[in-house]
């Protein structure tokens, strides 16, 4: 049964978004699951609550001009901790995904071919009423567009830069797939840091993301962003099912591609439909990870239960820059 706009879809559940196009509620389709119930979070995933001036300052900028932020809408346990400092997060191209990842509760459709063409500019005003120190942008994966969003990305950075000009940003980008042409349209708008999500061990790549993404695929697109100058990022969760040595061997392959900063946390399945958690990682082993990551030769890595792919993006981020290859 197809929801009609103006009417909240349930989770699993086809509906018709504003924009006149089908989308399935938080991505993937509600399915009939012999699943265990799913287990009682641990007591050191307790989500830490905001305060500070420049946490209230920013939230209420976000509030009086109905700005969207990635922070609130996925309910980042870190929002606090990333507003005090003056980093947020911005989702570009709207809210409906081409793909249909079962980690992600992303809407899942076919935009055929929408963006907004006020964006760039909405996303410039944004940071600048936020008073952002430094901004990550990311966005649903396009392949409904020929450059996969590419061209949309620069647009926003170029616009941020040019209002805000002291504002770092951060693209996390979708994989473009694979095309080289993209990645060098979004490296070469100026962005100080350019990331992709490798999510998960070679292994659970396909039981986790959608096929059209790929483990090499993402490690190709991360190397030649390197081999453009630009400063690379990357992110995996735990609690999928991985052993310890399929994540050493995930962080070497991407340390080959030239990845210099990585975050590290744990998975929490979004919905009944989505894949469950498979263990509780225990803070102790993300300390371990994060050693041993940084004598593999990342230059800063944040390993924690809470850390999400944009957790204190401008402290991972400080005093990094363009590059040469190494």
């Amino acid at each position: 049964m197809l929801q009609q706009p103006g009417k909240e879809a349930g989770s699993g559940a086809k509906y018709r978004t504003r924009h006149g196009f089908n989308a399935i509620k938080d991505g993937i389709k509600a399915r009939q699951l012999d699943a265990p119930p799913r287990q009682p979070k641990p007591p050191w995933l307790r989500v830490r609550a905001g305060g500070g001036e420049r946490f209230g300052h920013v939230r209420k900028a976000v509030r009086e001009n109905r700005l969207a932020t990635v922070c609130e809408e996925s309910r980042c346990p870190n929002i606090g901790e990333c507003w005090s400092a003056g980093t947020a997060t911005l989702m570009l191209m709207g809210s409906v995904c081409t793909r249909a990842c079962r980690f992600c509760s992303v809407d899942t459709g076919n935009p055929n071919g929408w963006l907004d063409p006020a964006e760039p500019a909405n996303a410039a005003r944004s940071v600048r009423l936020m008073g952002l120190r430094y901004v990550v942008l990311t966005s649903v994966d396009r392949d409904d567009l020929p450059d996969g969003g590419a061209a949309h990305y620069a647009a926003c950075v170029h616009a941020i830069k040019s209002r805000c000009p002291a504002t770092r940003v951060e693209a996390l980008t979708p994989d473009f797939r694979g095309d080289t042409a993209a990645v060098a349209t979004v490296v070469e708008s100026g962005v100080d840091v350019f990331a992709q999500n490798l999510e998960t061990v070679r292994r659970l790549t396909h039981p986790v993301r959608d096929p059209r993404a790929g483990y090499d695929q993402t490690l190709a697109v991360l190397k030649h962003a390197h081999t453009l100058g630009a400063a690379t990022k990357s992110s995996l969760m735990l609690g999928l099912g991985e052993t310890d040595d399929e994540v050493r061997t995930a962080m070497l392959d991407l340390r080959r591609a030239g990845v210099g900063l990585l975050t590290l946390g744990q998975y929490l399945q979004p919905t009944r439909n989505h894949l469950p958690v498979a263990r509780w990682v225990r803070p102790e082993e993300f300390e371990w990870h994060r050693r041993w990551g940084l004598q593999a030769g990342f230059r800063d890595v944040a390993a924690g239960p809470l850390v999400r792919s944009s957790y204190r993006a401008d402290q991972l981020g400080a005093n990094v820059g363009h590059e040469s290859a190494r």
